[in-house]
């Protein structure tokens, strides 16, 4: 059945990959983007498609007029996936960037969020709501930690609310990616690199700059993305599947070792 999906983040990477694939399966696309240079570009591309099922909106989270604009907004599917991410030590990073990020990745798709599904609860709609996690909302690497648990709180919300929208007929579900190469985790690991100071921070930023050259330098550094976006293609418009959606299968496996292991972690 074709769904009305709007999607957060689509201007570029997977948001906006899949909501082109969506659209040409037949499914009416709100492709929401940040800045509103965006929208008249992803507006001639969908129409050199012949895409006209596809609706260009700005939709930047910050902006509260906008949020609520889009609350009103009719639509059978929530896909939460716009986001970005600081990376570097924990111990050290700026506490103004971490907030920053919990802004954006955490409390602000919550506002979104809550104004939607208030509102189906009261007209009796029985929608749906999509979070783009991350492998790293099941695990945590040194280094990525500020933006993997931004995930970590939305993998919590996400399953607070499936179990509290059930009785409403409202479905919660997360997707869960591994390291694609889409150019996300390539920009958020030079974010480090504005604040970190070798005259004044521990960690220096040769030796954090070669672990992540090292990391993107292997397989599972690099993915091709067409899996994933293939996968959000089907995922995110379904009626059934799983609540939490890991790809690939070998990322998934990896994060259930993770898991198991972590009973036995040790100080």
């Amino acid at each position: 059945m074709s769904k009305t999906i709007l999607i957060t983040g689509a201007g570029s990477g997977f948001g906006k990959a899949a909501a082109i694939g969506m659209a040409k399966n037949g499914h009416s696309i709100i492709a929401t983007v940040q800045v509103s240079s965006q929208v008249t570009p992803l507006r001639e591309e969908a129409a050199s498609l012949g895409l006209k099922n596809f609706q260009v909106e700005r939709l930047d989270l910050t902006d509260p007029y906008d949020i609520k604009q889009a609350q009103g907004w009719d639509f059978d599917v929530l896909w939460n996936n716009a986001g970005m991410g600081e990376a570097g030590p924990v111990w050290e990073i700026p506490i103004e960037l971490v907030r920053r990020n919990y802004e954006v990745n955490v409390f602000l798709p919550l506002v979104l969020t809550q104004g939607v599904v208030q509102r189906w609860v009261r007209e009796g709609k029985q929608g749906k709501v999509v979070f783009t996690s991350s492998m790293g909302g099941l695990f945590t690497p040194a280094n990525w930690g500020t933006y993997v648990s931004t995930k970590h709180a939305l993998e919590a919300f996400a399953e607070a609310m499936q179990h509290e929208l059930a009785g409403y007929g409202i479905k919660v579900q997360t997707i869960n990616p591994g390291a694609y190469y889409t150019g996300y985790n390539e920009t958020m690991a030079d974010n480090p690199f504005r604040w970190l100071d070798d005259s004044k921070n521990f960690t220096k930023r040769a030796e954090l700059r070669k672990g992540f050259d090292d990391f993107f330098a292997t397989p599972e550094g690099k993915m091709d993305p067409q899996e994933m976006i293939d996968r959000m293609i089907e995922i995110v418009p379904a009626d059934t599947g799983k609540f939490r959606n890991v790809c690939p299968k070998a990322i998934e496996d990896m994060l259930k070792a993770h898991q198991l292991a972590a009973w036995e972690n040790q100080i």
